[in-house]
């Protein structure tokens, strides 16, 4: 079960979203300031537990910028701003201090939570291993990604991509075998909540890919639909 780090200086606010987080099968843990923050994550074993950070901007003391800006020094783990500000200036010091995300108050329930499955699901296919090197090659079959180049191959011929077709595809080839909604792959190369349209937008850029790298896309060796479920990589 992932564990969430709450900032935030509302005793009030800390509980409700501790509440929130349980009830969506989150565990949470809480600070009421940004230096507690930090002292927790600094401490390696700690750190190990916790998947994301949701950081109020306005804290007492080191604000949450500057928290931010100082855990960034040491760990990627993802950080969502929560902030009553939702001006350009505010979003632009929030992402340039380290933040992947940021959502203004008074939220829906369903958008934070969206947004913090959509975090969490590209930390641990992107950025889970902090220091590690990552595979730079992918073979399946006689598909090929070059990740350094961001090339595509099928026993030997090169496949143009769009960024958005080469994302998805880098995304279900790093986890083979395991499925992913349609929403699911939405949220991770998008980076944002793609409500209702974001089934359609996902098949439909699935149907391209298949195109492009499957000898018969009607019987796809590489992309499998998991009917009622979603897609993966199954060779």
């Amino acid at each position: 079960m992932n564990t969430i780090l709450i900032v935030d200086d509302d005793k009030e606010i800390r509980k409700l979203l501790k509440l929130l987080l349980n009830n969506a099968n989150y565990d949470a843990v809480e600070t009421e300031n940004g230096e507690e923050a930090v002292s927790l994550l600094r401490n390696e074993q700690e750190r190990a537990s916790i998947s994301l950070v949701l950081l109020d901007v306005s804290l007492p003391g080191m604000n949450g910028f500057e928290t931010g800006s100082e855990i960034r020094t040491f760990s990627n783990i993802p950080i969502l701003y929560l902030t009553a500000h939702g001006e350009e200036y505010d979003k632009i010091l929030g992402f340039a201090s380290g933040g992947d995300d940021y959502i203004v108050k008074p939220f829906a329930t369903s958008e934070l939570l969206a947004r913090i499955g959509a975090l969490l699901r590209r930390y641990y296919l992107y950025g889970a291993d902090e220091g590690a090197s990552r595979k730079k090659i992918i073979s399946i079959g006689e598909l090929r990604i070059d990740e350094d180049a961001c090339k595509v191959t099928v026993a030997g011929l090169e496949k143009k991509l769009t960024a958005k077709e080469y994302e998805i595809l880098l995304l279900l080839c790093r986890t083979q075998g395991k499925v992913f909604s349609a929403d699911s792959i939405y949220d991770s190369v998008w980076g944002e909540y793609g409500g209702e349209s974001a089934a359609n937008v996902v098949m439909v850029h699935i149907r391209k890919i298949r195109e492009k790298i499957e000898r018969n896309p009607q019987q796809p060796d590489y992309i499998k639909t998991v009917w009622g479920m979603g897609y993966k990589i199954d060779y």
